[in-house]
């Protein structure tokens, strides 16, 4: 797995009292992770959408109309190491403003942790079809043609191409196949591990997080919506690109 991003450590300590190096302490407390959404420096929310007012790093004018993510896998790492998963998954509407923040129905017990982290998309142990019924509800299925699961995101918009004509894009993330048909076979996995740090916790707690939505077009590739800007699902040397970007896409602002 390729580094996620710099590496952010981040000691809190909430309430009085001194951290400690070990879980020792029988209170367990809630967990939530805010999402929010910016263009580089620029904070987007729904408002924004349907409007040409951004510029990727190609140079490309373009719009979000819809941008729908799955965060899955929140994994807690004790200071010696072993792991604790709370299970579910959130899929964050930004469209709609839903689902903007994520509170695991699991608790966590206080303590210090060396990391914590989550999943863009789901692991390919957890990306069944036909497992999630809201889900399915939501149209998020891949087809089966496809690999099947389900998808990771959904990013659409129009742009100007070069042309100076107004196309449409759909970038949409899931898992990368190839061999369309009845048996895909699947060259790399691309669900993204998001790695936040270091931690100690005293009480409730708030990870406040960060999506750059330029970052999907920039870094390491620089994205030409002219040659990538549909039919990206069936193509997995695109799968793998959008990958390569979403290393860096993420970023902890701050804990509450």
């Amino acid at each position: 797995m390729n580094r996620i991003y710099h590496l952010l450590t981040v000691s809190l300590t909430i309430l009085c009292g001194c951290s400690s190096d070990t879980n020792n302490s029988e209170s367990p407390v809630h967990i939530t992770l805010n999402f929010s959404h910016h263009w580089d420096d620029t904070r987007v929310t729904n408002s924004d959408f349907n409007d040409l007012k951004f510029t990727n790093a190609h140079g490309e004018l373009l719009s979000i109309e819809r941008l729908s993510y799955l965060i899955s896998n929140i994994v807690f790492t004790e200071t010696s190491g072993q792991t604790i998963l709370l299970e579910g998954y959130n899929l964050v509407d930004v469209t709609n403003q839903t689902n903007l923040s994520y509170t695991p129905k699991t608790k966590i017990l206080t303590g210090t942790y060396r990391n914590v982290s989550f999943v863009f998309g789901f692991t390919n142990e957890k990306n069944t079809e036909g497992t999630y019924s809201d889900l399915n509800a939501a149209s998020w299925n891949v087809p089966m043609m496809l690999g099947g699961g389900y998808h990771y995101m959904q990013l659409d918009g129009k742009f100007k191409n070069n042309n100076n004509e107004t196309q449409g894009y759909n970038y949409h993330a899931i898992r990368a196949n190839d061999n369309a048909g009845d048996n895909p076979t699947f060259p790399k996995d691309t669900y993204i591990q998001v790695d936040l740090g270091e931690v100690t916790i005293n009480a409730d707690v708030e990870f406040d997080i960060s999506m750059n939505i330029a970052e999907w077009f920039k870094n390491p590739n620089n994205w030409d919506l002219n040659d990538y800007n549909q039919l990206l699902m069936p193509n997995s040397n695109a799968q793998i690109l959008i990958y390569e970007n979403g290393q860096n896409v993420f970023t902890l602002e701050g804990i509450n």
